[in-house]
């Protein structure tokens, strides 16, 4: 494995973009498949699980390898549906480089700018595609000032359409200076010098290409300034440049669905994605010295790597992807979870091509690959070697918002249901599980309906449990509105001996969104540290019991003012319980307020419904923050309380003759509304 010709690349897009069709053109034209999977058929390679081939979406990121030009191409394909944002965000953690796909007629929507700013935190170089060309409303100029308003992105057109709509007949290759027709497989490429029908718009578009590159580039504003001819090869070496820098986005077009235009998009991943080690190394944490360490991306030095995804499999157990970025791991040997400390064995080392696989004897830095055999890893947990405990940087995932009951129908299962959720909870780190003390249910948690859904339905069909699920519910958060200033004395004699433990906190409410701190702002150099973590124990544990009602408590500040020790009835168990009751105590006088999670929709309808669409979003509390209009269609943005949205979709269906969607994703918790 060279590392210069190796990419590491992501699909992502807005749910019917075209990812999974681009992809599978992607494998088929490159040589990995020998037939193209339709996802209408259900045949695609990528969307392997039944349920993508039944619903017809991706729910899954499946990986795969393919070569083009001698370069080999690690693709990950991500979901769009924002009910499984979390496979974009670890997929994008690991990756070189991304292929942003854009609908030639939606242009730039809410999921597509989820992901791309998704990108943009990991600093993933992108090139665009703008697909479906073909279709009625297509404007590929269109898509391109969408992204300069919507993303703040500097798109550069590196080819043009002939043609649009039904007369989309093939594209203008700007940098080449020629055209490209395919033949009705789309395996022949005929190119022929640019038309004269078509020179003045090819001249001007590449003038604008030229024109953007000048900014970037002192070698292309010379020639441009003398008056001279800009070679191709220039043009490509300084767009590269610029795309690895994410200063531009070399953008694209084509019809997947009809195969034009696919082996441009992949000539662009290897001319201008980045290869491993042209990206600023990952940035790891020394635990133990405190301070952050740059990690090289070099085969020959110790082994660093992160996995990004846990899938389990009934025969081979836990396949672990993993994302080496030092070293190498090979077959057969053993590696060392830094997270959990602890030795785990590489049983075999797997390339994955979406649920296939093929042996590999090592996998070295800058490659991706599948463990079999490690017990104990889980997402985000970095393995190396004992001798460099570095770890790498976590993953931040959002928090589930919905919640149902699920209960076996026979009292049997029980054990083997809560199995079921423990291996699903660690493939999927936006679903949670837990017992309600109080009835015994067991209450699972999510990011939206679709997603439940599917994860239920997994256990009734993969793990072949026959449960009954109940209602969704609104997974409520609750916080304080005032300081309060407390103390709290615990006093208790357990088998003869008194214990005792005296605090004073300060609770105050925090700023929206900021999240839960604990700060000792005491000096206590007489107190032990075993005595200090325990009262820090007792904070964090109330934190996810909450004041009230048993919800979580978020944004919530407490200060640890006062501490009173007596090393003859001290113990950390008295100090534990104390902070726990102090801050039971306290936040219940500071004016406790239960918030619950608001969503941003986006209702895409057409503009005949315009008006019953937005009466439907005031109706159930939503407060509607505008609309766009696009080819036939109008765009609403709103904001709603999740507890107004369930059954939404049958609402709008009704409204709209059945021709309106909708995708909603968190937003933020208030106040609940009385």
């Amino acid at each position: 494995m060279d590392l210069r010709t190796t990419r590491n690349i992501g699909i992502m897009a807005h749910i019917d973009a075209g990812k999974t069709t681009t992809t599978e053109r992607i494998l088929y034209f490159s040589g990995k498949t020998y037939k193209i999977g339709e996802v209408d058929d259900g045949e695609a390679t990528m969307d392997w699980m039944e349920q993508e081939q039944e619903r017809g979406i991706t729910i899954t990121s499946a990986a795969t390898t393919t070569f083009w030009r001698g370069h080999q191409v690690n693709i990950i394909d991500t979901p769009g549906h924002v009910d499984f944002t979390a496979e974009v965000e670890r997929s994008l953690r690991v990756l070189d480089g991304a292929v942003a796909v854009f609908c030639a007629v939606g242009g730039v929507e809410p999921q597509s700018e989820t992901v791309w700013h998704q990108a943009d935190r990991y600093q993933v170089p992108r090139v665009a595609y703008v697909n479906k060309m073909d279709r009625l409303g297509a404007d590929f100029d269109a898509v391109l000032d969408d992204m300069r308003r919507k993303l703040g992105a500097r798109p550069v057109a590196v080819n043009a359409p002939i043609g649009r709509e039904g007369g989309f007949e093939g594209v203008i290759d700007l940098v080449a200076m020629e055209e490209l027709r395919w033949s009705e497989d789309g395996h022949e490429i005929a190119r022929s010098p640019i038309s004269e029908a078509l020179a003045s718009e090819a001249r001007a578009r590449r003038e604008e290409l030229i024109d953007a590159l000048s900014a970037e580039s002192d070698a292309v504003t010379d020639l441009f300034l003398k008056g001279e001819e800009v070679p191709a090869d220039l043009l490509r070496a300084e767009l590269r440049r610029a795309c690895v820098a994410r200063r531009l986005v070399p953008a694209l077009c084509g019809a997947s669905r009809r195969n034009v235009g696919v082996q441009p998009l992949l000539d662009a991943v290897v001319d201008y994605l980045p290869a491993p080690d042209e990206v600023p190394p990952a940035r790891a944490h020394n635990p133990k010295k405190e301070e952050d360490v740059e990690v090289p991306c070099d085969p020959s030095k110790l082994p660093l790597g992160l996995v990004f995804k846990v899938q389990h499999d009934r025969e081979a157990g836990p396949l672990c992807f993993v994302r080496m970025y030092s070293g190498s791991l090979r077959n057969a040997s053993t590696a060392y979870n830094v997270n959990k400390k602890k030795r785990e064995r590489i049983t075999r080392l797997l390339r994955m091509h979406a649920n296939k696989s093929e042996p590999m004897d090592e996998v070295a830095a800058g490659d991706i690959a599948v463990i079999v055999g490690m017990k104990a890893a889980q997402t985000g947990d970095t393995i190396g070697t004992e001798g460099w405990q570095v770890l790498l940087e976590k993953m931040h995932f959002p928090e589930p918002v919905i919640t149902i009951a699920i209960e076996p129908e026979t009292l049997s299962d029980r054990e083997k249901l809560k199995e079921s959720l423990e291996v699903l909870g660690k493939e999927d780190p936006t679903f949670t599980t837990r017992e309600n003390e109080e009835t015994g249910q067991i209450v699972i948690s999510g990011m939206g309906e679709l997603h439940l859904d599917i994860l239920v339905t997994r256990i009734v069909r993969e793990f072949k449990i026959k449960a009954r699920q109940g209602n969704p519910q609104v997974s409520y958060r609750e916080s304080i509105s005032k300081a309060v200033t407390h103390t709290e004395t615990y006093e208790k004699t357990v088998t003869g001996k008194e214990a005792r433990a005296r605090l004073t906190i300060k609770a105050e409410p925090r700023p929206r969104g900021s999240g839960n701190s604990y700060v000792k702002a005491v000096r206590a150099p007489q107190v032990p540290d075993e005595i200090l973590d325990a009262v820090e124990r007792g904070f964090q544990s109330a934190f996810g019991s909450g004041i009230q009602f048993g919800y979580p408590a978020v944004d919530v500040g407490i200060s640890l003012t006062g501490i009173e020790y007596d090393e003859l009835t001290a113990s950390p168990f008295a100090y534990e319980a104390c902070a726990n009751m102090a801050f039971d105590a306290a936040c219940r006088a500071a004016g406790p307020v239960m918030l619950e999670p608001v969503m941003k929709v986006d209702i895409v309808s057409p503009k005949d419904f315009l008006g019953e669409v937005m009466s439907l979003v005031s109706q159930r509390g939503g407060i509607i923050h505008g609309s766009e209009s696009k080819h036939s269609v109008e765009t609403v943005h709103a904001e709603a309380p999740l507890v107004a949205m369930f059954g939404f979709t049958t609402s709008l269906r009704s409204v709209s003759q059945g021709r309106a969607s909708f995708s909603m994703e968190f937003s933020h918790f208030e106040p609940k509304r009385q």
